[in-house]
């Protein structure tokens, strides 16, 4: 386990260069992607690594962690239009290579399908996730089962109102969501968490010192081989 503090810019800028590194070393990669304010620097900053040539993302393929139950790709907040809007449209990753789950087909054999074909790209390579402040990763809610793959959650009102400055009204917030489980998550061969402002605080003292618990989903992340936490000074404020 490795944490890094930095300002807001400089994490973004050394978590970019873990994926300068790894699509270097291995163009294939698979990786894991994170919607929300807390990656767009790092997204900014990868676009221009790629425009600039450091990196090339043509062999690549990419899994995202959840997607709006009810939202299809076109509409504005889903989190595939969000990855196209932010990332995908600006690189020269390949489309077809870019993965969501649905957002429409919530039945338990497409959530199920989703690690199968996690599986069949041969496993994520690097994972990002944010983290919400009550410590869920992905849409996993405080009490998901360590052992879950990706499947469809209700999310606490506490989610719901966190998310709902992305909406007109929490009233178009959507109930639930499907999500990669932490089990898919802890299957990643890397991953990378990143926090940003004072509000990540309380959670990420817990997260990191406090016991490995399903009531903190983030705290399992104690457990995992290879993880580095990229936090800004406000973020790492209480450890």
């Amino acid at each position: 386990m490795k944490i890094i503090i930095d300002s807001e810019k400089r994490i973004a800028e050394l978590a970019a260069q873990r994926y300068v590194k790894l699509l270097n070393e291995k163009p294939a990669a698979v990786l894991g992607y994170a919607t929300g304010s807390t990656p767009l620097g790092l997204y900014a900053e990868l676009i221009r690594l790629n425009k600039a040539g450091a990196f090339s993302y043509a062999q690549a393929t990419s899994f995202n962690l959840d997607e709006y139950a009810g939202l299809d790709g076109s509409h504005d907040q889903s989190y595939r239009y969000f990855m196209n809007h932010n990332l995908f449209d600006h690189v020269d990753i390949r489309k077809d290579h870019t993965f969501v789950p649905s957002g429409l087909d919530l039945s338990p054999e497409t959530a199920a399908a989703y690690d199968k074909a996690i599986e069949a790209a041969g496993g994520i390579d690097l994972q990002l996730l944010g983290i919400g402040n009550n410590g869920h990763i992905g849409f996993n809610e405080p009490g998901t089962p360590f052992g879950s793959i990706t499947h469809l959650v209700e999310l606490t009102e506490s989610t719901r109102q966190a998310n709902s400055r992305f909406f007109a009204s929490i009233d178009e917030v959507p109930t639930h969501a499907v999500t990669m489980g932490i089990r898919t998550v802890m299957n990643a061969k890397s991953v990378i968490l990143m926090a940003i402002g004072k509000a990540k605080a309380p959670i990420m003292k817990e997260t990191l010192q406090g016991p490995v618990t399903e009531n903190v989903p983030a705290s399992v992340l104690q457990l995992h081989p290879d993880v580095e936490f990229y936090l800004d000074y406000d973020a790492a404020s209480l450890l």
